[in-house]
């Protein structure tokens, strides 16, 4: 089977602006708190969201005729044209390379900042289409431009559906990813819905009263492995392996209790990895710090890793970042290669006595841990419950 690598990587989050930045911040592990948003219009009882820290894209600047790194484009195609630049001048790819690649972003709600005035000329219609679109124009990808708009899900659904492309000979280079900017909708829906914590995104503490979004992009340059000696590729973070997805076919937002399809989401990653749970080292989970989420995932981890799950490190990436939506899986992806490739997994964001007793993980604290798997395996769930695990292998020496 075509290994599929990643050899480059770009990040945007509340934690900073760059891959580096993001690592850095992760093993310093800040207790990290969301902001209260300035839009008067978002008439919500808890105004809280991670925004992210932004600056120029690296490159020459851009023309406001034609290129979609502007304000008439929209922010989440700003973010993800950010982490993209980055990821393709990380992985080195030339020019030529870039141009015969394929773009697939997920994102949950696009630019969906640019619906409040549809009828204004100079602001034209951007669904979440077009973020990868804008994506493509920019770096001049004529291999396509996908969009997967699969909610909580789509970067997780994308990264597999790039994987699968490049396997099949569809493609050798994908630039792939996800991106979410903050969007007075989704705040409002899950204030609505009484989901939003009033302190935190707090995945597995016992006061966890819901969850908080944050902005975020996080896109990675995927390629065959043959491509990469072709060009001579620098290095590559980590191989990705696995992809597993299913429905629960359930509930339009609740997760179906018992977690058999999240199960089988898990076991159908590993399979497709041709890993076992035992070379498992680390676990990016979907945490999002609502009540019944995090639940029925950590009692899927019990059964998916047995006893072992007593000992098996943990990284809540949420606690840091905020949910981030269509973009968590691909920022959940990231962190998992950077782990593989410094051989190291994050402190978490100390809980110290107040985690949930129904949450039985090991979230280890204070100081980061050394990754003792060759895998690690990453959670991306959402409404509708539509779920993917991917699974990712560390480079060989």
């Amino acid at each position: 089977m075509t290994e599929v690598l990643i050899t480059g990587a770009g990040a945007v989050s509340c934690l900073g602006l760059g891959v580096e930045a993001m690592w850095q911040a992760l093993c310093a592990a800040p207790d990290s708190r969301p902001q209260r948003v300035g839009d008067p219009g978002a008439r919500v009882r808890v105004p809280l969201f991670h925004l992210a820290e932004t600056g120029p894209p690296p490159g020459p600047a851009p023309d406001r005729d034609t290129d979609p790194d502007t304000d008439v484009y929209g922010r989440a195609s700003r973010l993800a044209l950010t982490a993209a630049r980055e990821a393709v001048a990380d992985a080195g790819l030339t020019p030529e390379e870039t141009a015969r690649s394929t773009v697939v972003i997920g994102t949950g709600g696009g630019n969906t900042e640019r619906t409040r005035r549809p009828l204004d000329p100079d602001l034209p219609y951007a669904s979440s289409h077009t973020v990868a679109s804008a994506v493509a124009t920019a770096l001049g990808s004529t291999g396509g431009a996908a969009s997967v708009a699969n909610a909580c899900s789509a970067s997780g659904y994308g990264l597999g559906m790039a994987m699968d492309m490049i396997r099949a000979g569809e493609a050798e280079v994908v630039v792939a990813g996800g991106a979410e900017a903050y969007a007075r909708v989704t705040l409002g829906c899950f204030d609505r819905m009484g989901a939003v914590d009033p302190h935190a995104c707090r995945p597995f503490h016992r006061d966890r009263k819901g969850t908080v979004f944050g902005e975020g992009a996080a896109v990675l340059v995927l390629e065959s492995a043959d491509h990469a000696r072709r060009r001579g590729a620098r290095r590559h973070y980590a191989k990705l392996a696995g992809a597993g997805w299913s429905c629960d076919a359930h509930h339009l937002t609740a997760p179906e209790p018992q977690g058999e399809e999240i199960r089988r989401a898990m076991a159908e990653a590993l399979a497709d990895a041709g890993a076992s749970a035992e070379s498992v080292g680390c676990v990016v989970p979907h945490g999002t710090g609502t009540r019944l989420n995090d639940v029925v995932e950590s009692r899927v981890l019990g059964a998916v890793f047995g006893e072992r799950v007593a000992r098996l490190p943990v990284f809540s990436l949420k606690a840091l970042t905020g949910h981030t939506a269509g973009a968590a899986g691909a920022l959940g992806a990231l962190t998992a290669a950077l782990v593989l490739d410094r051989g190291t997994v994050p402190p978490n964001v100390a809980l110290g006595d107040d985690q949930d007793p129904d949450c039985r993980l090991s979230l280890p604290q204070g100081t980061p841990v050394r990754l003792t798997g060759r895998h690690v395996l990453v959670n991306a769930f959402a409404f509708g419950g539509n779920n993917i695990s991917l699974v990712l292998e560390g480079a060989t020496p």
